[in-house]
């Protein structure tokens, strides 16, 4: 089934408006991105942490941190989308600053002190893997630019597939530049799901368990200069996401075979 058959199936049968849903689809989104970055909590853990304040035992104080930060960042960008906020470099940077709120350190350059806790850009060179990226100096010159274009299309009459295309291009093209010292990737995936929450799609899980696909697709649509790459990858990745939703729906959905609910005592 093509994706927007599915968009359609998932909007029809009413999952999103199921109790609760929307939580723990953000919770999830959380626990994935955090993931991908170093956190080693569950999506139970996760979970436990948003809904009730409880941090888990045995887990360093600093991967918490990280989840909460990134919840506070994921809820301030899709109530942005949904107020259909200006799209601008400075939206992003207190995107990036929540990401970053309790986890971020202060750089000292010999441009002066960066405090990657405000969402400034960076002052410095960085890789990432076999991975380098712009100049510090172009910067702020490509996001600015990258923003602003992204800012004028998604005012733009754009087919379902084009819009997804836009978030995943604006995901692509922001961890290219990498403009933050910390949180470039959750900057990244936030930025996509901002994208798709303006357009009230149903918004993208990178999972955790793919990232060394994610981060392969990343550096091939880099080296062959093809964005069609990435978005395959991020395709194949909703794609998923949307008939996994579903299938457990239908599946809540039908009668067990005993009549009702089974008491397991």
């Amino acid at each position: 089934m093509e994706i927007v058959d599915l968009i359609k199936k998932y909007n029809d049968l009413g999952i999103a408006d199921v109790i609760d849903h929307e939580k723990f689809n953000l919770i999830s989104i959380d626990h994935h991105t955090t993931r991908i970055e170093g956190s080693t909590l569950t999506e139970v853990e996760a979970q436990v942490l948003i809904t009730e304040g409880r941090t888990p035992n045995g887990k360093p104080l600093t991967e918490s941190l990280m989840v909460t930060d990134h919840h506070a960042a994921l809820l301030f960008t899709i109530e942005s989308a949904r107020a259909k906020a200006t799209l601008s470099a400075n939206l992003l940077q207190q995107i990036n600053a929540l990401v970053m709120q309790n986890t971020g350190k202060v750089y000292n350059t010999i441009l002066g002190t960066i405090d990657s806790r405000t969402g400034a850009f960076r002052k410095g060179n960085v890789t990432a893997g076999i991975s380098y990226f712009p100049n510090f100096d172009k910067v702020e010159r490509l996001t600015t630019e990258l923003i602003k274009k992204l800012g004028d299309t998604i005012k733009s009459p754009l087919s379902v597939p084009e819009q997804l295309n836009l978030s995943f291009d604006a995901h692509f093209n922001l961890v290219s530049i990498h403009p933050y010292y910390d949180g470039n990737g959750r900057t990244s995936r936030l930025l996509m799901n901002f994208i798709q929450a303006w357009y009230n799609l149903p918004l993208a899980i990178v999972r955790s368990e793919n990232k060394a696909t994610y981060i392969q697709a990343l550096i091939d649509t880099r080296e062959q200069e093809n964005i069609e790459i990435f978005r395959e990858f991020m395709r194949s990745e909703y794609h998923n996401l949307l008939q996994k939703e579903i299938e457990k729906f239908e599946e809540m959905k039908k009668p067990s075979k005993g009549g009702g609910f089974t008491f397991l005592f």
